[in-house]
């Protein structure tokens, strides 16, 4: 079965890589940054700041949780953590620089982000540790006593009662 190609006007046709697939996350995140191209030039200013999610691993281990967020050129004193019952977010803002000359392109992420988690299992606020190292927020939330798995030994019982028949 033949795929259809589409052909600009021109009716020359885009060369592409072998293999070549296309991500629709990376297409979206264009067109949104296009948009907003767009409304900056018709409306003249800077578009709302609309919330983004940065990037982050969330692993288990027996006792805790722990959340790795990536967030570089981020000071903590701009990041904001709050734990309430099973959620987890972490807010904040990365401001833009001040620059000289004109910016030709800009790719990094500026403007309020925000990062929910709503963790399977009890968790133990009181005890919640953050600490920022080489711009990556590390979060530890330790497990409620409830939630961590205990082992259990099993003992063995000879059995001395013999039926007889």
């Amino acid at each position: 079965m033949t795929t259809p190609v589409r052909r600009p006007r021109g009716g020359a046709m885009q060369a592409r890589p072998m293999g070549w697939a296309r991500n629709p996350l990376t297409e979206f995140d264009q067109l949104l940054s296009e948009m907003s191209g767009l409304i900056e030039s018709t409306v003249g200013g800077v578009a709302p700041a609309v919330a983004w999610t940065p990037l982050a691993d969330v692993t288990e281990s027996d006792d805790a949780f722990h959340v790795e967020i990536e967030l570089p050129g981020v000071k903590s004193k701009d990041i904001n953590v709050e734990a309430n019952g099973q959620e987890l977010v972490v807010t904040g803002e990365i401001k833009e620089k001040e620059r000289k000359g004109v910016l030709r392109r800009s790719t990094r992420r500026t403007g309020a982000f925000e990062y929910r988690l709503r963790l399977p299992g009890e968790v133990d606020t009181e005890k919640i540790n953050a600490q920022m190292s080489d711009g990556v927020l590390a979060i530890t939330v330790p497990k409620a006593e409830v939630a961590k798995p205990r082992h259990i030994e099993i003992s063995e019982t000879s059995e001395s009662t013999e039926s007889s028949g």
